[in-house]
Protein backbone atom coordinates (compact mmCIF):
# COMPACT_ATOMS: atom_id res chain seq x y z
CA UNK A 1 0.00 0.00 0.00
CA UNK A 2 0.90 3.67 -0.84
CA UNK A 3 1.05 6.01 1.94
CA UNK A 4 0.80 9.93 1.36
CA UNK A 5 0.92 12.02 4.22
CA UNK A 6 -0.84 15.90 4.36
CA UNK A 7 0.54 17.24 6.96
CA UNK A 8 -1.49 21.04 6.38
CA UNK A 9 -4.65 19.16 5.68
CA UNK A 10 -3.98 16.89 8.68
CA UNK A 11 -4.84 13.81 6.44
CA UNK A 12 -3.39 10.50 5.06
CA UNK A 13 -4.42 9.07 1.48
CA UNK A 14 -3.92 5.17 1.02
CA UNK A 15 -3.98 3.25 -2.19
CA UNK A 16 -3.11 0.26 -4.12
CA UNK A 17 -2.71 2.27 -7.95
CA UNK A 18 -0.69 -0.28 -9.47
CA UNK A 19 -2.54 -3.86 -7.84
CA UNK A 20 -5.75 -3.71 -10.84
CA UNK A 21 -4.05 -3.03 -13.68
CA UNK A 22 -1.42 -5.71 -13.03
CA UNK A 23 -4.29 -7.81 -11.89
CA UNK A 24 -6.05 -7.58 -15.49
CA UNK A 25 -2.84 -7.94 -17.40
CA UNK A 26 -2.92 -11.18 -15.09
CA UNK A 27 -6.55 -12.19 -16.27
CA UNK A 28 -6.17 -11.06 -19.76
CA UNK A 29 -8.94 -9.22 -19.06
CA UNK A 30 -9.26 -5.88 -21.56
CA UNK A 31 -10.70 -2.43 -21.28
CA UNK A 32 -14.40 -2.44 -21.51
CA UNK A 33 -16.01 -0.51 -24.45
CA UNK A 34 -17.79 1.03 -22.28
CA UNK A 35 -17.80 2.28 -18.58
CA UNK A 36 -19.18 -0.05 -16.18
CA UNK A 37 -20.58 1.65 -12.75
CA UNK A 38 -22.25 -1.52 -11.31
CA UNK A 39 -19.75 -4.44 -9.69
CA UNK A 40 -22.53 -7.32 -9.41
CA UNK A 41 -26.31 -7.35 -11.57
CA UNK A 42 -29.41 -5.70 -9.55
CA UNK A 43 -32.89 -6.71 -8.80
CA UNK A 44 -34.75 -4.23 -10.32
CA UNK A 45 -37.80 -3.10 -8.22
CA UNK A 46 -41.10 -3.46 -9.43
CA UNK A 47 -43.30 -0.23 -7.87
CA UNK A 48 -46.73 -0.67 -6.52
CA UNK A 49 -45.89 -4.78 -6.42
CA UNK A 50 -47.91 -6.47 -4.15
CA UNK A 51 -45.68 -10.06 -3.43
CA UNK A 52 -42.41 -10.64 -3.32
CA UNK A 53 -40.45 -13.77 -5.72
CA UNK A 54 -37.69 -15.02 -5.64
CA UNK A 55 -35.04 -15.44 -8.41
CA UNK A 56 -35.23 -18.10 -10.80
CA UNK A 57 -32.66 -20.27 -9.88
CA UNK A 58 -29.53 -20.50 -12.20
CA UNK A 59 -29.80 -23.42 -15.20
CA UNK A 60 -27.07 -22.31 -17.14
CA UNK A 61 -24.24 -24.80 -18.02
CA UNK A 62 -21.57 -25.53 -15.24
CA UNK A 63 -17.80 -24.33 -15.74
CA UNK A 64 -15.15 -26.58 -16.40
CA UNK A 65 -12.23 -27.01 -14.28
CA UNK A 66 -10.12 -24.03 -15.91
CA UNK A 67 -13.21 -22.18 -15.52
CA UNK A 68 -13.61 -22.80 -11.66
CA UNK A 69 -10.12 -21.84 -10.92
CA UNK A 70 -10.40 -18.56 -12.95
CA UNK A 71 -13.32 -17.26 -10.89
CA UNK A 72 -11.63 -18.25 -7.64
CA UNK A 73 -8.57 -16.49 -8.58
CA UNK A 74 -10.55 -13.69 -9.33
CA UNK A 75 -12.70 -13.42 -6.28
CA UNK A 76 -9.43 -13.80 -4.36
CA UNK A 77 -7.23 -11.84 -5.69
CA UNK A 78 -9.73 -8.85 -5.61
CA UNK A 79 -11.00 -9.61 -2.07
CA UNK A 80 -7.81 -8.47 -0.85
CA UNK A 81 -7.73 -5.39 -2.74
CA UNK A 82 -11.06 -4.53 -1.92
CA UNK A 83 -10.24 -5.22 2.20
CA UNK A 84 -7.46 -2.71 1.73
CA UNK A 85 -8.83 0.22 -0.10
CA UNK A 86 -11.61 -0.20 -2.04
CA UNK A 87 -14.66 -1.58 -0.04
CA UNK A 88 -17.33 -0.89 -3.32
CA UNK A 89 -16.23 -4.48 -4.61
CA UNK A 90 -17.48 -6.36 -1.25
CA UNK A 91 -21.10 -6.66 -1.98
CA UNK A 92 -20.40 -8.21 -5.08
CA UNK A 93 -17.24 -10.36 -4.09
CA UNK A 94 -19.31 -11.71 -1.45
CA UNK A 95 -21.99 -12.62 -3.60
CA UNK A 96 -19.72 -14.59 -6.62
CA UNK A 97 -17.82 -16.48 -3.51
CA UNK A 98 -21.28 -17.99 -2.63
CA UNK A 99 -21.29 -19.26 -6.19
CA UNK A 100 -17.39 -20.14 -6.81
CA UNK A 101 -17.71 -23.90 -5.74
CA UNK A 102 -20.47 -24.11 -8.17
CA UNK A 103 -19.77 -21.89 -10.88
CA UNK A 104 -22.00 -21.54 -14.08
CA UNK A 105 -21.61 -19.20 -17.17
CA UNK A 106 -23.86 -17.22 -15.16
CA UNK A 107 -21.49 -16.83 -12.72
CA UNK A 108 -18.88 -16.21 -15.45
CA UNK A 109 -20.68 -13.30 -17.00
CA UNK A 110 -20.87 -11.71 -13.56
CA UNK A 111 -17.30 -12.37 -13.00
CA UNK A 112 -16.43 -10.15 -16.68
CA UNK A 113 -18.69 -7.32 -15.52
CA UNK A 114 -16.95 -6.94 -11.75
CA UNK A 115 -13.96 -6.84 -14.19
CA UNK A 116 -15.27 -4.34 -16.29
CA UNK A 117 -15.62 -2.33 -12.86
CA UNK A 118 -12.45 -2.85 -11.70
CA UNK A 119 -10.41 -1.42 -15.13
CA UNK A 120 -13.33 1.53 -15.05
CA UNK A 121 -12.44 2.07 -11.35
CA UNK A 122 -8.80 0.92 -10.53
CA UNK A 123 -7.73 4.24 -8.33
CA UNK A 124 -9.71 3.45 -5.19
CA UNK A 125 -7.75 6.19 -2.56
CA UNK A 126 -8.95 6.22 0.95
CA UNK A 127 -8.62 9.48 3.23
CA UNK A 128 -7.89 9.41 7.21
CA UNK A 129 -8.65 12.55 8.73
CA UNK A 130 -7.57 13.36 12.28
CA UNK A 131 -9.46 12.77 15.09
CA UNK A 132 -10.06 11.81 18.75
CA UNK A 133 -8.87 8.25 17.97
CA UNK A 134 -12.87 7.12 18.80
CA UNK A 135 -13.89 4.29 17.26
CA UNK A 136 -17.76 4.27 16.05
CA UNK A 137 -20.03 2.63 13.43
CA UNK A 138 -22.90 2.25 11.18
CA UNK A 139 -24.92 -0.97 11.28
CA UNK A 140 -27.46 -2.00 8.39
CA UNK A 141 -29.24 -4.76 7.22
CA UNK A 142 -31.02 -6.07 3.81
CA UNK A 143 -33.96 -8.49 4.48
CA UNK A 144 -34.15 -11.55 2.08
CA UNK A 145 -31.92 -10.02 -0.47
CA UNK A 146 -29.69 -13.15 -0.61
CA UNK A 147 -30.54 -16.44 -2.27
CA UNK A 148 -32.08 -19.20 0.16
CA UNK A 149 -34.51 -16.35 1.95
CA UNK A 150 -30.86 -15.25 3.49
CA UNK A 151 -30.37 -11.45 4.68
CA UNK A 152 -27.29 -9.32 4.49
CA UNK A 153 -25.22 -7.43 7.42
CA UNK A 154 -23.64 -4.02 6.79
CA UNK A 155 -21.46 -2.00 8.85
CA UNK A 156 -19.12 1.03 8.33
CA UNK A 157 -16.33 1.33 11.07
CA UNK A 158 -14.57 4.65 11.44
CA UNK A 159 -11.91 6.95 13.90
CA UNK A 160 -13.94 10.00 14.89
CA UNK A 161 -15.09 12.14 18.17
CA UNK A 162 -16.70 11.43 21.57
CA UNK A 163 -20.28 13.61 20.30
CA UNK A 164 -23.62 12.21 19.63
CA UNK A 165 -23.51 11.40 16.20
CA UNK A 166 -19.84 11.14 15.34
CA UNK A 167 -18.92 12.53 11.70
CA UNK A 168 -17.94 10.17 9.18
CA UNK A 169 -14.08 9.29 8.35
CA UNK A 170 -12.25 6.67 6.17
CA UNK A 171 -12.94 3.24 6.80
CA UNK A 172 -10.77 1.34 9.00
CA UNK A 173 -13.11 -1.64 8.95
CA UNK A 174 -16.35 -2.31 6.29
CA UNK A 175 -18.40 -5.69 7.10
CA UNK A 176 -20.53 -6.90 4.02
CA UNK A 177 -21.57 -10.41 5.11
CA UNK A 178 -24.73 -12.46 4.80
CA UNK A 179 -26.07 -13.68 7.70
CA UNK A 180 -26.18 -17.53 8.28
CA UNK A 181 -29.55 -17.88 9.70
CA UNK A 182 -33.03 -17.23 8.10
CA UNK A 183 -34.16 -13.79 10.03
CA UNK A 184 -37.96 -14.05 10.43
CA UNK A 185 -38.30 -10.04 9.92
CA UNK A 186 -36.60 -7.02 9.41
CA UNK A 187 -36.49 -6.15 12.45
CA UNK A 188 -34.52 -9.44 13.76
CA UNK A 189 -32.12 -8.74 10.63
CA UNK A 190 -31.23 -5.67 12.11
CA UNK A 191 -30.19 -6.69 15.42
CA UNK A 192 -28.52 -9.51 13.72
CA UNK A 193 -26.64 -6.68 11.85
CA UNK A 194 -26.17 -4.82 14.97
CA UNK A 195 -25.45 -8.28 16.82
CA UNK A 196 -22.11 -8.87 13.79
CA UNK A 197 -21.09 -5.35 14.12
CA UNK A 198 -20.77 -5.02 17.80
CA UNK A 199 -18.90 -8.17 17.87
CA UNK A 200 -16.36 -7.37 14.96
CA UNK A 201 -16.01 -3.83 17.75
CA UNK A 202 -15.39 -5.70 20.62
CA UNK A 203 -11.60 -6.13 19.97
CA UNK A 204 -11.25 -3.27 18.19
CA UNK A 205 -11.95 -1.84 21.48
CA UNK A 206 -9.29 -3.63 23.13
CA UNK A 207 -6.90 -2.87 20.99
CA UNK A 208 -6.96 0.63 20.79
CA UNK A 209 -7.16 0.66 24.50
CA UNK A 210 -3.83 -1.07 24.12
CA UNK A 211 -2.64 1.32 22.25
CA UNK A 212 -3.31 4.51 24.54
CA UNK A 213 -6.71 5.60 23.11
CA UNK A 214 -9.23 5.36 26.05
CA UNK A 215 -12.85 4.54 24.53
CA UNK A 216 -16.45 5.42 25.86
CA UNK A 217 -19.31 3.19 24.74
CA UNK A 218 -19.02 2.96 20.96
CA UNK A 219 -21.57 5.30 19.34
CA UNK A 220 -23.57 2.48 16.85
CA UNK A 221 -25.98 4.00 14.72
CA UNK A 222 -28.76 1.96 13.16
CA UNK A 223 -31.73 3.55 11.15
CA UNK A 224 -34.25 0.57 12.74
CA UNK A 225 -36.59 2.15 15.48
CA UNK A 226 -37.67 -1.78 16.61
CA UNK A 227 -33.73 -2.93 16.35
CA UNK A 228 -32.92 0.60 18.84
CA UNK A 229 -35.45 -0.67 21.10
CA UNK A 230 -34.85 -4.03 21.53
CA UNK A 231 -30.75 -3.11 22.59
CA UNK A 232 -32.20 -0.11 24.45
CA UNK A 233 -34.65 -1.97 26.60
CA UNK A 234 -37.22 -0.01 25.67
CA UNK A 235 -39.08 -2.53 24.00
CA UNK A 236 -39.45 -5.09 27.09
CA UNK A 237 -42.04 -7.63 25.62
CA UNK A 238 -40.34 -10.86 24.14
CA UNK A 239 -40.15 -11.00 20.37
CA UNK A 240 -41.20 -14.46 18.76
CA UNK A 241 -38.60 -13.26 16.04
CA UNK A 242 -35.52 -12.52 17.74
CA UNK A 243 -33.17 -15.14 18.67
CA UNK A 244 -31.97 -15.48 22.53
CA UNK A 245 -28.16 -14.46 21.43
CA UNK A 246 -29.20 -10.96 20.26
CA UNK A 247 -29.35 -10.12 24.17
CA UNK A 248 -26.20 -10.46 24.02
CA UNK A 249 -26.27 -6.54 23.02
CA UNK A 250 -28.49 -5.83 25.62
CA UNK A 251 -25.65 -7.19 28.10
CA UNK A 252 -23.04 -4.94 26.50
CA UNK A 253 -24.61 -2.20 26.61
CA UNK A 254 -25.15 -2.43 30.25
CA UNK A 255 -21.52 -2.89 30.40
CA UNK A 256 -21.00 0.32 28.98
CA UNK A 257 -19.44 -0.68 25.54
CA UNK A 258 -21.98 0.50 23.10
CA UNK A 259 -24.29 3.45 22.38
CA UNK A 260 -26.94 2.90 19.78
CA UNK A 261 -28.62 5.59 18.27
CA UNK A 262 -30.83 6.15 15.49
CA UNK A 263 -30.72 8.38 12.41
CA UNK A 264 -32.36 8.32 8.72
CA UNK A 265 -31.57 5.54 6.58
CA UNK A 266 -30.00 8.29 3.89
CA UNK A 267 -27.23 8.97 6.71
CA UNK A 268 -26.50 5.10 7.01
CA UNK A 269 -22.98 4.70 5.58
CA UNK A 270 -23.94 0.62 6.38
CA UNK A 271 -26.51 1.10 3.76
CA UNK A 272 -23.99 0.49 0.82
CA UNK A 273 -22.57 -2.61 1.31
CA UNK A 274 -26.66 -4.69 2.11
CA UNK A 275 -27.40 -5.15 -1.11
CA UNK A 276 -26.41 -4.44 -5.27
CA UNK A 277 -27.32 -1.15 -6.39
CA UNK A 278 -27.93 -0.01 -9.66
CA UNK A 279 -25.40 2.12 -11.52
CA UNK A 280 -26.26 5.29 -11.15
CA UNK A 281 -26.30 4.66 -7.11
CA UNK A 282 -22.27 3.57 -7.21
CA UNK A 283 -21.60 6.67 -8.94
CA UNK A 284 -23.18 8.93 -6.53
CA UNK A 285 -22.07 6.74 -3.25
CA UNK A 286 -18.19 6.55 -4.46
CA UNK A 287 -17.26 9.67 -3.60
CA UNK A 288 -18.49 9.20 -0.07
CA UNK A 289 -16.03 6.11 0.52
CA UNK A 290 -13.57 6.84 -2.11
CA UNK A 291 -11.13 10.10 -2.54
CA UNK A 292 -10.29 11.22 -6.10
CA UNK A 293 -7.58 10.79 -7.76
CA UNK A 294 -6.61 14.40 -8.72
CA UNK A 295 -6.68 15.38 -5.07
CA UNK A 296 -3.88 12.36 -4.86
CA UNK A 297 -2.04 13.98 -8.12
CA UNK A 298 -2.24 17.37 -6.44
CA UNK A 299 -0.73 16.20 -3.38
CA UNK A 300 2.01 14.46 -4.95
CA UNK A 301 2.72 17.41 -7.32
CA UNK A 302 3.20 19.33 -3.77
CA UNK A 303 5.51 16.84 -2.79
CA UNK A 304 7.77 16.95 -6.50
CA UNK A 305 8.14 20.25 -5.39
CA UNK A 306 9.54 19.97 -1.87
CA UNK A 307 7.44 21.78 -0.05
CA UNK A 308 7.60 20.64 3.56
CA UNK A 309 3.50 20.28 3.41
CA UNK A 310 3.44 16.16 2.97
CA UNK A 311 5.52 13.03 2.56
CA UNK A 312 4.92 10.31 1.00
CA UNK A 313 5.92 6.57 2.09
Amino acid sequence: MNIDWDYINKNVHVSMLEYVPEALVRFQHPQPTKPQHQPYPHVKPIYGATKQYALTADTSSPLDKAGKKFVQEVIGTFLYYARCVDSTMLTALGSLATQQANPTTTTLSKVKQFLDYAATHPDAIITYQASNMVLAAHSDASYLSESNARSRAGGHFFMSHDVPRPPNNGAILTIAQIIKAVMSSAAEAEVGALYINCREAVPARQTLEFLGHPQPPTPIQTDNTTALGVVNNNVMKKLKAMDMRFHWLRDRVNQKQFRHYWAPGSDNKGDYVTKHHPPVHHEAMRSTFLTSIATLQALRKRVSNLLPAARVC
